[in-house]
């Protein structure tokens, strides 16, 4: 008798696994928009439509950064108090009346030695990132009250607050999400289609095997996080110029919104899984469902509400999955031979 074939458990299964909940979301993306097209008369304008994407900037960048180091098992919390911290410097150096020339590279500096700061508590130290990243969190927020305390600084550069909320000349994409659709391709390529990619979900999937197959884990680790504090920072310059206010409160809460953006595309929080196609799909399904609760005057703290119902459904939903499989799998397991 000819040995029963088993189907190889080849990284295509997981992505073919994945690549469909992509198609879920991308179809419940469009139920939204088809929703909100019927019951809210404005949805679908191009002014509306630019509008909400324009809100989606700061999430949709920090996102990028947040896939690669959710797929390598980490995570980072304190991003949108890095976008704070940044926004903060942003108003004490401008009322000191520097350049912002000379104060947009300082502030993406900063950022990226807040993200050092928190990769090397997480390599060199050991410390898992949930830890640390929660207590620079409030760290980062902290300095950026003591940086500009409760005041609000305004009045920047008409030219530059203009590209942080004009759209591309002849689309509804404004500039910075024309940004963040060039780093989406930057980064898609890099995570699906080089050794660099390959390594975070080998690094991801079993760490210890990663080491000892020569990947450099705490190097890799630690370019993340530099990468999410520059990227934070970075967005913090966009949020700051895009409401043409630096507060140190600017920001809060924006990492819920993330971590449910990218959770939502499919990434496993434990590592290994996931496709960047799927993150920005579940970043925009989270910027459609903001707008269209804006749109029918629903208050700030329901739209929370939804982001937190999100996250939940988005750690949930594989979990339930991943119990039905062996569900289904266990009669066969325990079939009698004859």
């Amino acid at each position: 008798m000819a040995p029963e074939k088993t189907a190889p458990a080849s990284g295509r299964a997981g992505l073919g696994r994945f690549a469909r909940w992509d198609v879920l979301l991308t179809a419940l993306l469009i139920v939204v928009f088809l929703g909100g097209s019927a019951t809210s008369d404005g949805f679908a304008r191009m002014d509306n439509l630019s509008f909400a994407l324009g809100d989606l900037s700061e999430i949709a960048l920090i996102a990028l950064t947040m896939t690669l180091l959710v797929v390598a098992a980490e995570v980072d919390l304190s991003v949108a108090s890095m976008l704070g911290l940044s926004s903060a410097l942003i108003g004490a150096m401008w009322d000191g009346g520097w350049a912002i020339e000379t104060i947009i590279p300082f502030v993406v500096c900063v950022g990226a030695v807040c993200g050092l700061v928190n990769g090397l508590l997480v390599t060199r130290l050991g410390l898992p990132s949930l830890a640390v990243t929660i207590g620079t969190l409030a760290l980062y927020r902290g300095l950026a009250y003591v940086v500009l305390g409760d005041k609000a600084v305004a009045e920047f550069p008409p030219n530059y607050m203009a590209l942080a909320v004009d759209d591309v000349p002849g689309t509804p994409i404004p500039y910075p999400i024309a940004l963040f659709i060039l780093l989406a391709v930057i980064t898609a390529i890099a995570l699906h289609a080089t050794g660099f990619g390959r390594a975070l979900f080998a690094i991801g999937a079993q760490e210890e095997a990663a080491f000892f197959a020569g990947i450099r884990v705490k190097r890799i680790k630690l370019l993340l996080f530099v990468l999410s504090g520059t990227v934070a920072a970075f967005a913090g310059v966009v949020y700051t110029l895009r409401y043409g206010s630096a507060r140190a409160d600017n920001g809060l809460g924006i990492e819920l919104a993330v971590i449910a953006a990218v959770l939502l595309g499919g990434v496993d929080f434990d590592g290994g899984k996931g496709t960047l196609g799927g993150v920005i799909a579940g970043v925009l399904l989270i910027g459609l469902l903001r707008n269209l609760l804006m749109l029918n005057d629903v208050a700030t703290e329901i739209q929370a509400i939804v982001t937190g119902l999100l996250l939940i459904v988005s750690v949930l939903t594989p979990r339930l999955v991943a119990v039905v499989r062996q569900r289904r799998r266990a009669p066969a397991l325990r079939a009698p031979t004859s």
